[in-house]
């Protein structure tokens, strides 16, 4: 098993990496509290472990989860949420608060997010606002959140005008990443985990980006021992990075690499055209073309960016004609005039429109993740919108 350590003092954890350790959640649990607490059946626990999940992954990993829980004496109860971006809201926050009260959740049982990020962010969210505050676990089941969301704290919940906007930063108590899930895992989601691991060598080390060149192909196979080093690298990556600013600060934002242009394309399609993964994807090209234009990386480094995230097989391009989601009025700010009149061109301002609306914009400036070479990054807020437009065009 390999463990990684989130330090943040009193809310430090572990993020454990196997093969079978939904089978072990159960016996881990009762350590995880402070203090630890007497497990087993005969120890007559009694307390209430909910598990948070969509009904495909229940039907795959609900049993196992479910008696690893009940050997130690926990009463489990599952809720159920439709799958998708589109569920991660306020209204189905509500209908888990409803349950919770239903079964008379306690400030000290559990929530467990058995799934992939919507599942964690919702969870996670959940468990920093009911009661003030419950306990929860993360136990990811797609790549994706297996090396990103399940880490760190980010919860939320999306908001028709931007993803993300509502939200609270909540430590979980631990992150089981199981890595057998992934085999039952679609290969269009195996490629959204290796956007993000991609990310991580793009921003803090390139020798784990020239790494992923050689061995992407062996990583998107699931090849295990490629798969476990690249998910402990972009672990230990994250939590160095949140150890050093849990709440985004400063340098916590260096994460969001690919993400400003990323969040707005999701968004601006409602959440149906790109998948998480397939939009941070596109947006670390733009980025990366960005950063080539204001000099801060070379061509060759550009161009590696570029040909590691094709041959993953993941988008690098805006199509020439998005389906853009009515109605959206732009802001009247710098070269940004009327509506969106559709097409490429319309929505190209609607994006620069949406990245007004992200949350690292201060004092309307919106700030983005720029590469210096390949495994260094900085932050910008100098950026026009007619050189955004320029890059996101040419």
């Amino acid at each position: 098993m390999e463990v990684v350590n989130v330090g943040l003092g009193e809310r430090s954890y572990s993020i454990y990496i196997d093969r079978g350790l939904l089978l072990e959640c159960g016996n881990k649990l009762p350590s995880l509290f402070s203090p630890p607490y007497k497990g087993g059946v005969s120890g007559g626990v009694g307390r209430k472990a909910v598990i948070i999940t969509n009904p495909l992954i229940r039907g795959l990993y609900g049993n196992l989860l479910e008696n690893s829980l009940k050997e130690e004496g926990f009463k489990v109860h599952f809720i159920e949420i439709p799958d998708g971006e589109g569920y991660k809201t306020l209204e189905t926050a509500v209908k888990i608060y409803d349950r919770l009260i239903a079964i008379k959740m306690e400030r000290e049982s559990p929530l467990i997010a058995l799934g992939g990020g919507v599942i964690g962010d919702i969870t996670g969210f959940v468990a920093a606002t009911y009661l003030r505050g419950v306990p929860y676990i993360q136990a990811p089941t797609t790549l994706l959140a297996q090396v990103d969301s399940s880490i760190g704290g980010k919860t939320a919940v999306n908001h028709p005008k931007g993803k993300n906007l509502i939200g609270a930063f909540y430590q979980p108590k631990a992150v089981f990443i199981d890595i057998e899930t992934l085999n039952t895992l679609p290969k269009e989601e195996i490629l959204c985990g290796a956007a993000e691991i991609i990310k991580y060598g793009i921003i803090r080390d390139g020798d784990f980006f020239e790494f992923l060149e050689n061995n992407i192909e062996r990583l998107i196979n699931l090849n295990e021992d490629v798969l476990i080093y690249s998910i402990k690298r972009s672990c230990e990556i994250k939590a160095d990075v949140v150890s050093k600013d849990e709440k985004e600060s400063g340098l916590r934002a260096i994460l969001n690499f690919g993400h400003t242009i990323g969040h707005a394309l999701e968004s601006l399609t409602g959440y149906k055209k790109y998948r998480h993964g397939e939009a941070v994807a596109i947006g670390m090209v733009y980025a990366a073309r960005l950063s080539l234009k204001l000099g801060l990386c070379s061509s060759e480094d550009y161009k590696r960016v570029v040909n590691l995230i094709t041959i993953a097989g993941l988008p690098t391009e805006i199509p020439p004609h998005p389906p853009l989601r009515p109605p959206l009025p732009l802001l009247q700010k710098e070269g940004i005039k009327g509506r969106s009149k559709g097409g490429r061109g319309g929505f190209v301002d609607a994006i620069i429109n949406s990245l007004y609306l992200d949350k690292k914009v201060k004092e309307e400036k919106i700030r983005f993740v720029l590469m210096k070479g390949i495994g260094s990054v900085e932050l910008r807020s100098d950026i026009s919108n007619e050189l955004i437009r320029k890059v996101l065009t040419h």
